[in-house]
């Protein structure tokens, strides 16, 4: 069974949203600037590769990690974030959690045939339009939209 995390709150006792870090992997393709989405495991919903903070890795380079697990890609990582946004994870039926996404650009410089997950994802390269329009969520959409691409 799937014990419900407690909620994490500020000073005052407001919840507060989990901490998730994520990579937004792009290149170019015949001169065309591309990101990368995947699918979720459980939605099948487009998504970015993005996870929980590691321990005794900075943020950008968990966000790294997860491109690879997730992707199957490698490459430079911003070591600013290029934005944010929130999300609601779902854990199941009557349970979710809301989380901020701090977002990394990846300039990926390989490619993978074999990721750790790369039975339970499918990646798709997309244009920056593309992409925008196939994230559900408005905040990632209008980083994808206004994206420059910096490392």
């Amino acid at each position: 069974m799937l014990m419900e995390p407690l909620p994490r709150t500020d000073s005052e006792g407001a919840n507060q949203p989990r901490k998730q870090v994520g990579a937004l992997a792009w290149r170019f393709d015949q001169g065309v600037l591309k990101v990368l989405l995947v699918t979720s495991r459980d939605t099948g919903r487009f998504v970015i590769p993005k996870g929980w903070p590691m321990k005794r890795l900075s943020n950008s380079r968990a966000a790294a990690r997860e491109a690879y697990e997730e992707a199957g890609v490698g490459g430079k990582t911003s070591s600013q974030p290029i934005g944010s946004y929130e999300y609601n994870k779902i854990f199941g039926p009557g349970f979710a959690l809301q989380c901020r996404v701090t977002v990394y650009s990846m300039q990926v410089a390989k490619v993978l045939s074999k990721w750790p997950e790369k039975s339970e994802r499918t990646r798709h390269w997309m244009t920056l339009d593309e992409a925008a329009a196939n994230v559900d969520e408005p905040e990632l959409s209008a980083i994808i939209e206004e994206f420059v691409p910096v490392v």
